[in-house]
C-alpha cells in the first residue's frame, strides 16, 4: 500500500504507528512458531448457522438504541434516526483472497439486501476480518454512507474504489455525525496489516460514540495489557452506557495476549471502562486462531462468574439477534 503521508507525533514515527502504550506485533519468527510448532487447534464445524435472521426498522428515534449483531465484528447500531454500521463485512472469507482463508460458518445476521439505509460506517482497522474492501464497495454504490476510520486506511479504501466516502482521523479525534451523535477516536492496544511489507501504515482505533441513548464504547481489536486504555476512556469520555468488547481469537495465549483479549480480560476491561453493560463479539463466525467455536461464550461465564458479575450485564448475541435500549 502507499504510505500515510502525515506529520510525525507521539504515535507516528514517519513511516509506521505504534502504540507508546502497548506492544509491537510478533515477528515471523514466533508466527512460524504458532504455525509449525506443537499445536493445540481446534477443529470448526464448516457449518453453524444462526437461528436468527434480523429485518431491522429503516430509522430508531429519539433516545432509543438498537443493536442488531451481523456476526464476527459487525454491527448495525440504529439511534436518533441514524444506521451506523461498524465493521461491515458481509464477505464469505476474512481474507485478501476469495479462494482460500478464513471462511465464515454462518450467514450474516442481516441479509445486505435488507439492510436499511446506512449513513455512516466505522473501520476500526485494515485488518482483513475488520476492513472488508468488497463490502465496503457494496455499500458505496448502495448507499454512499461516509466511512471513518483511523489515519492511512483510506489510502487502502480510495486505492480499491474512490467511491468509497472514506474520511481519515487521529485518535482523540471528535467527528460530527449529527442528530446529536458524534464519534471519538480513541487509541486500542493492536496493530494493523494488509500485507507481508505494510505492518502499522495505517493506523487503529476504536470508537466512543456519542447519542442521545447514551455513550457506546465500540472495540473493534484490543488486547488488554494493564487495563490504561480501558480507563482512560472512562477518565476522558465518562462510563458508557454499553461497551461492545471483543472477547475471541486469544488462543495460543503467548502469541495472541497482546492484540486480542480473552474472556477473563474482557470482563477485566469492562470494570475499567465501567460500561452498565456490555455486549460480546469477535467470536462464532471466522476461525482465526485455535480456541474451539464454542470457547469464547464459554469462557465468558466462568469468568464472569469468577469476577461476581451478573451474567445478564455482559451478553454474547448470535448472528441475527437484537438488544434494544429503551
Amino acid at each position: 500500500m502507499k504510505n500515510y503521508p502525515g506529520p510525525l507525533s507521539d504515535h507516528f514515527d514517519g513511516t509506521r504507528f505504534f502504540d507508546p502504550h502497548g506492544a509491537a506485533p510478533k515477528g515471523f519468527g514466533a508466527i512460524l512458531r504458532w504455525q509449525f510448532g506443537q499445536r493445540q487447534r481446534s477443529r470448526w464445524p464448516d457449518r453453524v448457522p444462526s437461528p436468527y435472521s434480523d429485518i431491522p426498522p429503516q430509522r430508531v428515534s429519539g433516545g432509543r438504541a438498537r443493536f442488531s449483531f451481523v456476526g464476527h465484528a459487525s454491527w448495525l447500531i440504529q439511534t436518533a434516526d441514524l444506521n451506523i454500521l461498524i465493521d461491515p463485512v458481509w464477505s464469505e472469507r476474512a481474507s485478501p483472497v476469495a479462494f482460500a482463508g478464513p471462511k465464515r460458518v454462518n450467514d450474516p445476521g442481516i441479509p445486505f439486501d435488507r439492510l436499511p439505509p446506512i449513513d455512516v460506517v466505522l473501520v476500526s482497522h485494515g485488518h482483513y476480518d475488520h476492513l472488508d474492501l468488497a463490502t465496503l464497495a457494496k455499500l458505496a454504490a448502495k448507499f454512499a454512507p461516509r466511512v471513518v476510520t483511523p489515519l492511512g486506511n483510506e489510502v487502502t479504501m480510495r486505492a480499491r474504489n474512490a467511491a468509497i466516502r472514506a474520511e481519515a482521523y487521529d485518535w482523540h479525534q471528535r467527528v460530527e455525525i449529527g442528530g446529536g451523535v458524534a464519534v471519538h477516536l480513541v487509541p486500542t492496544r493492536h496493530w494493523s496489516a494488509r500485507g507481508v511489507f505494510d505492518r502499522n501504515k495505517a493506523l487503529w482505533a476504536s470508537f466512543v460514540i456519542e447519542t442521545p441513548a447514551g455513550a457506546i464504547y465500540a472495540v473493534g481489536d484490543s488486547g488488554y495489557g494493564d487495563g490504561g486504555h480501558f480507563r482512560r476512556v472512562r477518565e476522558v469520555h465518562g462510563a458508557p452506557r454499553v461497551a461492545l468488547l471483543p472477547i475471541g481469537a486469544y488462543e495460543p495465549r503467548w502469541f495472541m495476549r497482546d492484540q486480542h483479549m480473552n474472556p477473563e480480560d474482557a470482563v477485566k476491561a469492562l470494570a475499567d471502562c465501567g460500561a452498565a453493560m456490555a455486549l460480546a463479539h469477535h467470536h462464532g463466525t471466522f476461525q482465526l486462531t485455535d480456541e474451539a467455536i464454542d470457547a469464547p461464550v464459554n469462557d465468558l461465564a466462568t469468568a464472569l462468574d469468577a469476577a461476581g458479575v451478573a451474567r445478564d450485564r455482559f451478553v454474547a448475541l448470535k448472528p441475527g439477534q437484537v438488544f434494544e435500549l429503551e
